[in-house]
């Protein structure tokens, strides 16, 4: 007597919840060995750069690799790392934030054509909104904008995200606001007037120093 559609779905379902738990056992066992080494929502957060609240989005999203463990996320650092090194190749986020359109035009056009992904804010507060809504890989502000200045835009930046890399964009870098801006820890200063060119030379030398130190990190990490 053949099965009904319902009692073979309940049959598949059985399968695939057997399935998972076998391989959350391996997991588990592996993770005693030390051959797997899992992480928490916190850990990858930090090992990536990212919030928590990203990674979470990202998870059920489908982007990054996890496995649900009694409600909570767990993470294979092996398969964290392979993910990493498949999205090394996606294109980069970045912000633009200035009150003079021409420039963000000229920066939004110039970086999209070497296919980076770009959005530009016209000023600080809508700078701040955009920064709380995603994840950004490098932020260009500029420095003198009505409103709030680039000092006080990048200061509510750190308290956001303290570790995104800012490049100052300045027509004044000798300024007093240059120097306080400079208390913030700048990646890098962009001074104006400025062309394509010299866009794409701040830009690539700044994920080629990304790049530098995610491989310097791996070798200590396999020396250790």
């Amino acid at each position: 007597m053949p099965f009904s559609p319902f009692l073979s779905q309940l049959v598949i379902k059985a399968l695939d919840n057997a399935a998972i738990y076998i391989y959350i056992d391996v997991i588990l066992s592996l993770r005693r060995l030390k051959l797997v080494e899992l992480l928490t929502t916190k850990e990858v957060a930090r090992y990536l750069r990212l919030r928590p609240e990203t990674v979470l989005r990202k998870v059920r999203d489908g982007e990054i690799p996890a496995i649900k463990m009694g409600g909570r996320f767990r993470f294979d650092k092996k398969q964290i790392d392979e993910w990493l090194s498949r999205s090394s190749t996606s294109k980069r986020h970045i912000l633009v934030v200035d009150d003079d359109e021409i420039i963000r035009e000229l920066f939004r056009k110039t970086l999209e054509l070497s296919n980076y992904r770009v959005i530009t804010a016209q000023n600080g507060l809508e700078a701040l909104k955009l920064v709380k809504r995603w994840s950004f890989d490098l932020i260009f502000l500029d420095l003198k904008m009505s409103g709030m200045d680039g000092v006080e835009t990048f200061r509510q930046i750190r308290q956001i995200d303290s570790s995104v890399p800012v490049v100052i964009i300045t027509g004044y870098p000798a300024s007093e606001l240059m120097e306080k801006a400079l208390e913030q820890a700048p990646f890098g200063v962009i001074k104006k007037p400025f062309t394509p060119a010299d866009i794409l030379r701040s830009t690539d030398t700044f994920f080629r120093f990304v790049r530098s130190r995610a491989v310097t990190s791996k070798l200590e990490e396999v020396l250790s």
